[in-house]
């Protein structure tokens, strides 16, 4: 089991800046990808930003070169950078983290888990 402990949502004006936390604890894999994931009202969960242990990373089109993510492997801890924030960023943030383990053609992830999620609301 693992579990997930997510901070840093609020409430910011359009061009402002966020950071989210998300921290995870129990049986954590010396492999794994963690992430940040957003829903809007209305819309479904996408992806926002991933990145795993070794450091690769992945955006969506929507927010590169505004966010950014980091972790911190020794404290298991994921971080997202939002910069230059809009009103069509506000969502309900939520974290993942999937284990791994090595593949034939590299990184088998599997037994994902979320967090309870964090409101972003920007204003316009």
């Amino acid at each position: 089991q693992v579990q997930l402990v997510e901070s840093g949502g609020g409430l910011v004006q359009a061009g402002g800046s966020l950071r989210l936390s998300c921290a995870a604890s129990g049986i954590i894999t010396s492999i794994n990808n963690m992430g940040w994931y957003r829903q809007a009202p209305g819309k479904q969960r996408e992806l926002v930003a991933a990145i795993t242990t070794g450091g690769s990373t992945s955006y969506a089109d929507s927010v590169k070169g505004r966010f950014t993510i980091s972790r911190d492997n020794a404290k298991n801890t994921v971080y997202l950078q939002m910069n230059s924030l809009k009103p069509e960023d506000t969502a309900v943030y939520y974290c993942k983290y999937q284990a791994g383990r090595v593949g034939y053609s590299g990184p088998i992830y599997y037994n994902a888990y979320w967090g309870q999620g964090t409101q972003v609301t920007v204003s316009s």
